[in-house]
């Protein structure tokens, strides 16, 4: 076996006992990237020129990709678009610098959906990124790259952002684990802004035991970020005597009723199973507003935000410019059709219109409104559960290229993982097997803060299911 297609804790324990060195470690993810990268296209920038020199920490010598909407100091980060040029940063993402201090090294910067805008890892100014398991395939948006990166074996772990289902998607379409953080668990600083209320960082790995480790090193408090968690104790130790017996798990009544592609279908009746066999009651909870207005309601609100966030991209504060513009209107007008995709443009347009004033009430504030209702509709739920059992989307993943044309198939494809942004909620995006060679993920919602008790329930889940294989990459 080569040292790539270790996991994070094999890694860590086999660097302790002295079976490998850190830097035969690099140059096996090296190669392996070599291997890959022509196929998979999952990087924007790499940073694998040097092997790193001794380091100390939980994490020293294991490598690790980012995605490219976390900062990183004097290294390239483009967000995906043409808008930041060449921007290094000034200043790291506090995620970054608490894998960074616990001895992890960077390998590069994973290729995205520009701004974070989209679930194909198509509307990237810099190519799409594609399935590893099969290269037709989109690996998910927006945080493709980071997925396929861990399914391919680049890394053990990586990190992206999820503003509405944006780790969940690709942890499902490529076959590992994803976490979806409560929101204020992970600190958003240097994170680049798409739906500032609704953006959240988090790991991907190909096992429960790795996603619990990464994130006992990036949570916790940070005082850059206002909306980091205050005074709450969390344990994500690893723990083999977890149980579920006795925990209610729902499905909801809503969504019962809809069509899904059919491997989705049977993984969901296996789950179920599976966790009856474990001794959990298999329930049922309404959601209505959930599923009658999330999707607007979201689009509504991360719309406006990014209409907001998108505002400081003018050409002179920041990345790409032009220097020969005759006056400040036609800079702007050029800096900015030429600096953003059509994705990015659409949003920010329909967050103008959300938010100008004849119109604001009447939408954005609106939306604030319903979230509020969709908040306190998952409190009563969970009220009654412990855990909702559910798709990660209706569907398998499409074709590279074919889907980004159909946006309304895309919105459509998010109900099952917007509403969990919209409540600040946890969720798991889990491996339940393969239909053919590619993979198939069902997905675990808590209730705030519930983030521990979901990875322990995916560990008994990962017992019966198996963890994923690392995908060919595209190999021949």
């Amino acid at each position: 076996m080569e040292l790539y297609e270790l996991n994070l804790w094999m890694l860590m324990e086999g660097l302790k006992a002295g079976n490998f060195s850190a830097s035969e470690i690099f140059t096996s993810c090296k190669k392996r990237i070599d291997q890959c990268e022509d196929s998979i296209h999952a990087l924007i920038t790499r940073t694998d020129d040097t092997v790193p020199s001794h380091s100390d920490g939980m994490l020293a010598g294991i490598p690790t990709i980012i995605k490219d909407n976390l900062c990183t100091k004097g290294i390239r980060t483009t967000a995906a678009s043409r808008i930041l040029g060449n921007w290094k940063p000034p200043y790291d993402a506090t995620a970054w610098v608490r894998l960074r201090d616990s001895g992890a090294v960077l390998m590069g910067k994973a290729n995205m959906d520009e701004f974070a805008m989209g679930n194909t890892c198509g509307n990237s100014a810099f190519g799409p990124t594609r399935n590893p398991n099969d290269t037709s395939l989109v690996p998910g948006g927006s945080s493709g790259g980071s997925a396929a990166a861990v399914s391919a074996g680049y890394v053990p772990f990586s990190l992206g952002s999820d503003t509405g289902g944006s780790i969940r998607q690709p942890a499902s379409f490529c076959g590992v684990y994803g976490l979806k953080p409560t929101y204020g668990m992970v600190s958003r600083y240097g994170l680049i802004s798409y739906g500032s209320s609704l953006d959240q960082i988090g790991p991907f790995a190909r096992t429960v035991q790795d996603l619990q480790l990464v994130m006992s090193i990036i949570s916790g408090h940070d005082p850059m970020d206002s909306s980091s968690f205050r005074d709450k104790a969390h344990d994500f130790s690893h723990n083999e005597n977890v149980s579920i017996k006795g925990k209610k798990i729902a499905v909801v009544k809503e969504f019962e009723g809809f069509t899904l592609d059919a491997p989705i279908a049977d993984a969901m009746k296996r789950v179920k199973k599976i966790l009856e066999d474990e001794g959990a009651i298999i329930t049922e909870v309404s959601l209505p507003v959930v599923s009658k207005y999330a999707v607007a309601c979201y689009y509504a609100l991360a719309m406006s935000e990014a209409h907001t966030n998108l505002e400081r991209y003018d050409g002179v504060r920041l990345g790409y410019t032009v220097k020969d513009a005759r006056g400040i209107k036609e800079m702007f007008e050029r800096v900015r059709s030429y600096g953003f995709g059509a994705e990015v443009k659409a949003r920010i347009i329909a967050g103008t219109c959300l938010t100008e004033p004849a119109r604001c009430e009447e939408y954005y504030v609106a939306a604030t409104k319903v979230r509020t209702l969709i908040a306190q509709e998952f409190a009563r739920a969970f009220g009654e559960t412990d855990y909702i059992l559910q798709p990660v989307t209706p569907s398998m993943p499409g074709k590279v290229g074919e889907t980004d044309d159909d946006a309304m198939k895309g919105y459509e494809a998010d109900l099952y993982t917007l509403p969990v942004n919209l409540a600040g909620l946890p969720g798991l995006s889990f491996f339940t097997g393969y239909a053919g060679n590619v993979p198939v993920g069902l997905q675990l919602i808590g209730p705030r803060w519930s983030d521990a008790g979901i990875l322990d329930a995916g560990i008994i889940l990962e017992r019966h299911l198996g963890s994923p294989r690392i995908a060919n990459g595209g190999v021949k």
